[in-house]
Formats: C-alpha cells, sequence, structure tokens
C-alpha cells in the first residue's frame, strides 16, 4: 500500500480538450463526489483565458460554491502573478504556478519565455504568502516537448534550484505529452528530489505510450510524494499537439490501493466517471473500468 498522496485532476486537466462545458453545479457535486470517497486533494480549475479554454470560463464561480474546508483539499493552475492574486480574493489558497520547461511550449502555452515566467515567480510567492496559501511549481513539458523534443534533465534541475523560485512548496514534473518510460521518471525524481530537498516532488504523467501507471509507480519508489491522475483518462494540453489523456484516476488507485480505497469505492468511481464521460461524449479509457467491467465474478473488485 503506497503512503503517496494522490491528486485527482479532472475539473482542469481534464478538460481541457473536452467540447461540452460543465455547469458550476455539476463541477461542484463532482468536487463533493470524489472528496466524499476519500480523495485527499483535486485540481478543480484554471486561471486561463476562458477564450483559450472555455470549458474552464466558470473556475471562480466553482470556487465561490465551495466551502473553505473543501477548498483546502483543492487547487487551482496559475501563470501570472495577476492569476494568483485573482484567485486568491476569490477564495483560492492552493496555487499551481505553471512553466515550462522549454522555451517553445512555454511560449506556446502562455505566451512568453520560461525565463520570463521565471522572473514573475517571486512576485507570485509573495501573493500566495500573504493569504496563507501554499503554491507549487509546475514545470510543464518537463521530458519532451512538442516542438523542441527531448528536454535535457539537467535543464529541468536548474530550474528547480534556481533562487526565484524560493519560498515554493512543491514541485510538479510533468510528462506533458506521455512520452517518458520509467527509468526517465526515476532519474529526473531522484536529481529534483536532491536539488530541493525540502520540497514535496509531485508527479504529472500522461498515457499516450500506455507507460502511465508505469512511470506512476516509478516516480513514487523514487520519491515523488503525490501523483495525478484524471477520471477515465480524460484530459491533454490544447497547446501540446500529440498530448493525450492523462493516466486514469482508476488505473492509478487501483494500482496504489490507499486504505480508503475499498472496492465499493472502486464501484462508485466508476458510476461517477462513466456517468461524467456520457455526458462529455468522451471515450473511457481506464483499463481498470473494463476489468470491473469483466465476467471474473470470483474477483471482488469486479462489480457484480
Amino acid at each position: 500500500m503506497s503512503t503517496a498522496t494522490f491528486r485527482d485532476v479532472t475539473l482542469r486537466d481534464g478538460l481541457q480538450l473536452t467540447k461540452k462545458p460543465l455547469s458550476v453545479e455539476r463541477k461542484a457535486e463532482i468536487v463533493r463526489a470524489l472528496l466524499d470517497l476519500g480523495v485527499p486533494e483535486l485540481e478543480i480549475g484554471s486561471m486561463a483565458r476562458p477564450d483559450l479554454v472555455p470549458t474552464l470560463a466558470n473556475t471562480l464561480d466553482l470556487v465561490g460554491e465551495l466551502t473553505e474546508e473543501e477548498l483546502a483539499r483543492c487547487w487551482v493552475w496559475t501563470a501570472t502573478p495577476r492569476h494568483v492574486e485573482k484567485a486568491a480574493a476569490a477564495g483560492v489558497r492552493n496555487f499551481q504556478y505553471c512553466l515550462s520547461a522549454s522555451d517553445a511550449h512555454n511560449k506556446a502555452n502562455v505566451g512568453r519565455s520560461t525565463e520570463t515566467s521565471l522572473d514573475t515567480v517571486p512576485e507570485a510567492v509573495a501573493i500566495a504568502a500573504s493569504v496563507g496559501g501554499r503554491i507549487e511549481l509546475c514545470l510543464a513539458t518537463a521530458f519532451t516537448c512538442p516542438f523542441d523534443g527531448p528536454v535535457a534533465a539537467d535543464r529541468v534541475v536548474a530550474i528547480a534550484g534556481d533562487e526565484r523560485t524560493a519560498g515554493m512548496d512543491d514541485i510538479v514534473l510533468c510528462d506533458t505529452l506521455g512520452q517518458a518510460v520509467p527509468a526517465e521518471v526515476s532519474n529526473l525524481i531522484e536529481r529534483v528530489s536532491h536539488e530541493t530537498p525540502e520540497r514535496r516532488i509531485v508527479f504529472h504523467g500522461h498515457d499516450t505510450w500506455g507507460m502511465g501507471v508505469a512511470n506512476t509507480l516509478a516516480a513514487i519508489d523514487a520519491g515523488a510524494a503525490m501523483v495525478d491522475g484524471c477520471l477515465g483518462g480524460l484530459g491533454g494540453c490544447p497547446f501540446a499537439p500529440g498530448a493525450s489523456g492523462n493516466t486514469a484516476t482508476e488505473d492509478i488507485l487501483f494500482a496504489l490501493r490507499p486504505a480508503w480505497f475499498t472496492p465499493s469505492a472502486l464501484h462508485e468511481l466508476i458510476a461517477l466517471s462513466e456517468r461524467l464521460l456520457g455526458e462529455l461524449g468522451e471515450p473511457m479509457r481506464a483499463k481498470s473500468v473494463q476489468g470491473a467491467r469483466s465476467k471474473a465474478s470470483a474477483f471482488p473488485w469486479v462489480i457484480s
């Protein structure tokens, strides 16, 4: 049984490439269903421009629907100090501050170089601290870039150790394209952990090449304290050609088996996931859901 914390990112990364928006009420229902099941942390939205990512345009309205206790377990994506300021004013206290390890993707994603984004980090940290919040440095394209190809581990390690990132609580290493393999994940997690031992290391993986669960387990073995997943394998980056869905929440939890994740919890999660994907018109990519719908009825994880 793993001691790593799990975070579901359905309501942010999972919705980025979908075409059908969800109402604030429906999003709040999903938040509460996941929290009630025992999912420790959630990513619930983004401060990205609504014209670029319209499915996340109602993020701050969702924040307004949640209690302080619920928001204490929820994260919101940001990329500028102004994003952090607006989110903080709405009640957000957990901020994911994203920039890309590759310049080409950072320019495509947030319209500036990685170096320019790094220059803004101290201001973002100060704003988060002023409201007693937590802020994490999220490094997209930490392994490969859709425009520049492989990203050198030395570059990621240097960004993680850059003095401008002082005060950030976590570092999220993202396999944005799902092209990494377990040995690469282990190596980068170990190196970043050594460079910044005071921080929690988070792994965010995609399952494009079928390595999602294997990479997640490798990350935990190498020292990652939190890992991300998404219901049904939804998701992908609209500014990263070739990025497919996230590693499925169902598959990660089936592999990790935290104490709260019983067969009945899996079955409730599947019901939630299947309903959501049906509403969105998206395919189910979670392999464990296929297993749970099999005829191997002697196995307690199978839905009878």
